[in-house]
Formats: structure tokens, sequence, C-alpha cells
């Protein structure tokens, strides 16, 4: 159980401290470089049915889709929904933080969590598609099956928990409130610089 994204955040960096990568280069979903949305399904908006990339390029999660019997046409408006979104914060983020060559890097792409993986296969996909030397995925919880399934679209995964008895990414955190657009802006404006180590952010500005 994790007090709040802030503390699994720093709990991955104590167990990547001494992962030796060559030009490291760390990527949040959804919000970062790697921009993707999870296609939600028409009767359990939370449950994803795949998801897409800034890049237009569709990952369906077969099983979900099948569960509930999601169509072609319902897809594709799904599809045009999200990218619209997509859009829109590409507009603000990419303004605060252009787009990172990912050519020939180590490139770790990290999320508060793993449910059905959809978010994270579709944007391993792009990294990979973009010319990363090695991918890793850094994750405080994740369902066992779903962090299975990434293992061979990824070089590495480094995953806190995994337990059994998996339901939602929130039930392991006492606190997961929403993050708004604005908070992400924020943080990027203020700790979005490059560093050559790993060091808590309050450590740049001391």
């Amino acid at each position: 159980m994790f007090k709040d994204r802030d503390e699994a955040g720093w709990r991955l960096v104590e167990r990547l401290r001494d992962t030796v990568v060559q030009k490291p280069l760390v990527l949040a979903i959804p919000r970062d470089v790697v921009l993707s949305r999870k296609l939600r399904s028409p009767y359990q908006p939370e449950l994803a049915t795949g998801a897409v990339t800034e890049n237009g390029e569709v990952y369906l999660n077969h099983f979900a889709s099948a569960m509930t019997d999601v169509g072609s046409a319902y897809v594709e408006a799904e599809r045009g929904r999200q990218l619209d979104e997509i859009t829109r914060r590409k507009t603000a983020i990419r303004a605060v933080r252009p787009r990172a060559s990912l050519a020939d890097r180590t490139v770790i792409v990290t999320d508060d969590g793993i449910a059905t993986g959809a978010t994270m296969i579709a944007a391993l996909k792009m990294v990979r598609a973009a010319g990363a030397r090695e991918v890793i995925v850094a994750v405080p919880v994740g369902a066992p099956d779903r962090i299975d399934a990434i293992r061979p679209l990824c070089d590495q995964v480094v995953c806190l928990l995994e337990p059994i008895d998996f339901w939602a990414v929130g039930q392991f955190y006492r606190h997961f409130e929403p993050v708004s657009d604005t908070r992400v802006l924020e943080l990027l404006r203020e700790y979005g610089l490059p560093r050559t180590k790993w060091e808590h952010p309050a450590a740049v500005h001391a």
C-alpha cells in the first residue's frame, strides 16, 4: 500500500537507483512525452478495451473487447474522441516540454499502476518505433497477468507490488485523487529539467 503517488514514485527511484543505463530518459503515461489514452468500454467507462497513442496507433485488449461486445464502429468513434483529447493535451504539454528524441536511449516508461495494460502496451510500441535502445517499465503496482503480458515488449520490468487480489490501481493508494492538467503543467515547469542522476526534485533548488 502506498500513501500517494509521490511516495510510490520515490520507492521506485530507490529500486532503480543502482540500475546502470545508457542515456536514460524517464517518460510518464499519459501526460508526458508518451501521450496515450485508453479506449473506454461503452458500458464500463473505467474499463479499457484498448488504447490509442498520439500517432493514431491503436492497441486492442481483445479479451476486454469481447467481454463488452465492442464493435469496430464504436472503436473508431472512441479512437477519434481520444485523439481529440490527446491533441488538446499535446498542445499544452509540448509548449512546456518539447518531445525528446528517443533514438539510441534507454527509456524508462512509468505509470501509477497497470490494470489492463492497454495504455502501457500502446506506449511501448510507440517507444520502440521511435528507436529506443532499451526500454524499462517501472510501475508501483500491477496485475500479475498484465505484467506478464508486458514483459516480452520491453527489456526489463520493475514492479514493486504484484498482488493476486487486484481490482483497480486505486485500491493500493490511500490517496489517489485525479491529477489535473493544470497540476501536471505546474510540475513540468517546476521540475521538468534534465538531471544526470536520481535525486529528489527539492534538491535541484537547494
